[in-house]
């Protein structure tokens, strides 16, 4: 497959010619003249303005109606009509549409997967459903995901579709298609750990799950209920799950062990089973993209089906010489990476593989460019009409910058090296593993950004272990993967894993030796979403124009990785509920209560914070003072109480500045400039609060301002962020959510 972006002029699906009578030296440097040696290049700015238009759909603090998203685009579509002659007009329309559009497929999306959430916790939960996935892990049990066929104690129309449950214990024989019952702790899909942090429960929104949680005993698997009926499409799905789970039994059979677990994500992509030490160390090395199927693996499964394939019709010459073997192959590969791809369970990050290899080989079939930025490009704009929501992943940003940016580098190095000849065996050698890093540096640099701003760590060599993993996961490991399931047929499979384990094994002793070289990893503050916003602007204009005027987008991310670091940091971070609170200490570093629950939620807050430290040091630091009613801390020379008994409230509201975890403000308790109650905690999750540092007060003996920002007045009230009001008790069902009044979070604590 060649490496071209194609320099051809083409017209876009909504463009045409430009006049090309320009005179003058104005004209020729004029925005238009331009645009239109960038003729080629237009089409793959689609998907950008598709994208603006998700990125503002998601960006909301309110859900616009479905009526408002297509009168957008209505409005779009005749103004584009009416754009009329080309120029800068239209090309403006045609991008004014684009944004209408991808605001326009979010909305339809977002109505479409519509489906009930759990409100509330539910303990005890007589749960019945038919198994959809089985994932073991690697410690206890296994998780189930469920398609709910009933949960007693809540109506048909409050009863989620979809919940994803850990089994502590696991069910020999139990199978995808299974009918099972569990009692189970059921809760509503978690809120983000902090203002601005990860949301899963948009995720799962998507994903039709409506409740997670955990089950002590193993499912019970019963007869379907009556009257329960399948679709096609769900049995074959079902199919493909037993399939899946066989496959990796056959696996762990042959290869057991964690070496065993890594071979079953790199075939059917089951990441359960590796420990969580294992996943640190190929994070921490850079090499964590490996275990997740995505575009690496599904270019060298693909394109080894489409090299075996040219290469075995090229042996019989009557063949050959009748037939495009070329053409064949891609036929040929194209099933290959079919069959790939409903082995490996049909993840986002495949799917968006899937796509991106399957364009390559229709393009083969139709004799144009195999790999070629129009061919990415379209890759995304399907999957953004398709799935809107896979933007806001940082697997696809991270697949698609790297990407753009490798065939960006490839074209121009295409360009320099035309005339340049490449001989001999130890020349060949030298471009190969030269080829290998530069590319690595390349998709580095690329995806830099997007990992700093979504992980808040960098790999600082990534390179390095790329560079030494990189040959055998090409040569090695995924070769024989596909030898496997090609043998496996015929139980075979003994004589490919073998190899396969121990290619594993050496890419597991690199992600741990490049894991512990001192200062492998990096931990960054939380950067500003301006900043990343222009770095992203900016390489894009840097990789998707191919004249000098793309020069322009360095110092856009140069302006961009400027404003990223400075950015404000919490002096308080109060947990949902109240239990967990952090205070900044004198030395810059959060100091939190001591408790046996949290610690995922402290963890996060480390992160964004910039701090290595895991939970445990951060609870151990000094900075409170606690006893059995509760912890007194002090930052920025305010008090802050923490309640954890009601005795304490009157001596907290007398002398604490800020007063966290009791209940609603008392009457008579006005000193605290903030109390934030657990009723208010609970409903509005955590809260970032700032105060105002005493040299920056404009009246040195005025109370400072505190202001202070909860997870729900970040995430703003969309469908994802609702919760129904909980139902009435009943005999069966047991909650576990104490009744409570919403309280008042003082009044500055949720502006």
């Amino acid at each position: 497959m060649n490496v071209s972006g194609g320099n051809e002029r083409r017209n876009g699906p909504f463009v045409s010619d430009f006049p090309h009578d320009s005179r003058s030296l104005t004209a020729r440097w004029s925005p238009m003249a331009r645009l239109e040696e960038e003729r080629a290049r237009w089409f793959v700015w689609l998907p950008v303005f598709v994208g603006l238009g998700i990125a503002l759909y998601f960006a909301l603090p309110l859900e616009p109606s479905l009526w408002a998203a297509l009168g957008g685009l209505a409005a779009a579509s005749a103004l584009l009509v009416a754009s009329g002659r080309p120029g800068l007009i239209r090309l403006a329309a045609v991008a004014l549409f684009a944004v209408a559009l991808g605001f326009a497929v979010s909305k339809a999306r977002t109505e479409w997967t519509r489906a009930p959430v759990l409100g509330h916790e539910m303990r005890f939960a007589d749960v019945r459903g038919i198994v959809e996935l089985i994932e073991p892990r690697a410690t206890r049990g296994e998780r189930l995901t469920l398609r709910v066929t009933s949960i007693r104690g809540l109506s048909a129309d409050a009863t989620p579709k979809r919940v994803r449950l850990w089994v502590l214990k696991t069910r020999d024989g139990l199978k995808p298609g299974d009918a099972v019952r569990l009692r189970a702790t059921l809760r509503p899909p978690p809120m983000p750990a902090l203002p601005g942090g990860y949301d899963f429960a948009r995720m799962a929104w998507f994903q039709g799950l409506g409740a997670t949680g955990y089950a002590l005993a193993a499912a019970e698997i019963e007869a379907p209920p009556e009257g329960y009926a399948q679709s096609a499409t769900r049995a074959v799905r079902l199919s493909l799950e037993r399939l899946r789970l066989e496959i990796g039994e056959r696996i762990r059979a042959v290869v057991p062990g964690e070496t065993g677990q890594i071979a079953v994500s790199l075939i059917t992509g089951e990441r359960g089973g590796i420990t969580d030490a294992t996943n640190d160390a190929y994070r921490d090395s850079g090499l964590i993209h490996i275990l997740s199927i995505s575009g690496l693996h599904m270019v060298i499964m693909a394109g080894a089906v489409f090299l075996s394939a040219r290469v075995l019709l090229a042996l019989f010459p009557a063949v050959a010489l009748r037939i495009s073997t070329k053409k064949w192959a891609a036929v040929a590969g194209l099933v290959g990476a079919t069959g790939y791809l409903l082995i490996s369970g049909a993840a986002i990050a495949t799917v968006r593989a899937f796509i991106m290899i399957s364009i390559m080989f229709v393009a083969v079939l139709l004799d144009r460019q195999a790999l070629a930025m129009r061919n990415v490009a379209l890759s995304a704009l399907l999957i953004l009409l398709v799935m809107p929501e896979s933007l806001l992943d940082p697997g696809f940003q991270m697949s698609f910058a790297a990407v753009i940016a490798l065939i960006a580098g490839y074209e121009l190095i295409r360009r320099r090296t035309e005339q340049t000849t490449f001989g001999g065996w130890g020349k060949l050698g030298v471009v190969f593993l030269g080829g290998i890093l530069l590319s690595t540096v390349i998709a580095s640099l690329a995806v830099a950004p997007i990992g700093i701003y979504h992980f808040h760590k960098s790999q600082q060599y990534a390179v390095l272990a790329n560079l030494i993993a990189g040959p055998a996961v090409n040569i090695v490991i995924m070769p024989a993967a596909l030898l496997t399931l090609v043998l496996m047929p015929f139980g075979l499979e003994w004589l490919a894993l073998p190899i396969m384990a121990l290619g594993i094994d050496f890419m597991s002793w690199t992600a741990y030796v490049v894991a512990a070289l001192p200062g492998a990893v990096g931990v960054i503050p939380e950067i500003r979403g301006t900043a990343f916003a222009l770095m992203v602007a900016g390489g894009l204009w840097l990789m998707l124009w191919q004249t000098r005027w793309r020069l322009w987008g360095l110092p856009v991310i140069a302006a961009g990785a400027l404003l990223a670091g400075g950015k404000e940091r919490p002096d308080i971070l109060v947990g949902r509920g109240g239990d967990l609170v952090a205070v900044r200490g004198a030395d810059g570093l959060l100091v939190a209560t001591r408790g046996a629950s949290g610690n995922f939620e402290l963890g996060r807050w480390l992160e964004h914070d910039g701090d290595a430290r895991g939970a445990r040091a951060a609870r151990e630091a000094r900075g409170l003072l606690c006893d059995g009613a509760g912890c007194i801390g002090e930052t920025k020379g305010l008090r802050i109480a923490i309640a954890r008994h009601s005795s304490a409230t009157a001596e907290d509201c007398a002398h604490a500045d800020i007063l966290v975890g009791g209940p609603r403000r008392p009457r008579g308790c006005d000193r605290p400039l903030a109390v934030f109650d657990r009723a208010a905690l609970r409903r509005n999750g955590a809260h970032a609060v700032y105060i105002q540092d005493e040299a920056e007060s404009p009246d040195r003996n005025a109370p400072r301002v505190v202001r202070a920002e909860s997870v729900a007045a970040r995430r703003g009230v969309r469908p994802w962020t609702e919760r129904p009001e909980r139902p009435r008790r009943s005999n069966r069902t047991r909650d576990a959510s104490p009744g409570a009044s919403i309280g008042s979070a003082a009044p500055l604590a949720d502006q």
